[in-house]
């Protein structure tokens, strides 16, 4: 589980960091600052999620060395991962703390739904393909 979270976690950070900050330029990880400040944290944020997504993929090799890889177990932690990094981004950094918006010079609200639905859906995915997994119900080619 531990394995596919941080990969949830690294990939929905990568995600945010790379199509919102870098290509969109519609924030940075801290914008209550300059935009070099902006910048730097941008950078602090690529790294934090590199090194959640490699340590993900050491913990990956490890289970399929071990052959103890659950699938439905392991996707079900990296959707609950990255639904719960999302809904954390977008209620505690976003509303709570205010240290960025999703988009600014616009209404924030139909991006703030946005952002947070799908935070949702990818959570509850998760939590069902969690649960299933708990119940011990194995697929097909699911050891």
């Amino acid at each position: 589980m531990v394995s596919g979270a941080f990969l949830g976690v690294g990939l929905a950070a990568f995600v945010d960091e790379t199509v919102f900050h870098q290509l969109l330029h519609w924030h940075h990880f801290y914008d209550r600052s300059t935009p070099a400040i902006g910048l730097v944290s941008d950078g602090i944020l690529h790294a934090v999620s590199m090194v959640a997504t490699v340590g993900a993929l050491f913990l990956y090799a490890d289970l399929r060395r071990r052959q103890t890889f659950r699938p439905r177990l392991w996707w079900g932690a990296l959707l609950a991962g990255a639904g719960g990094f999302q809904l954390y981004d977008g209620t505690v950094q976003h509303k709570v703390m205010r240290i960025h918006q999703i988009r600014y010079d616009v209404s924030p609200a139909p991006y703030d739904w946005a952002w947070n639905i799908v935070a949702v859906l990818l959570l509850a995915a998760g939590l069902v393909l969690l649960a299933a997994a708990r119940r011990g119900r194995p697929r097909s080619g699911e050891s």
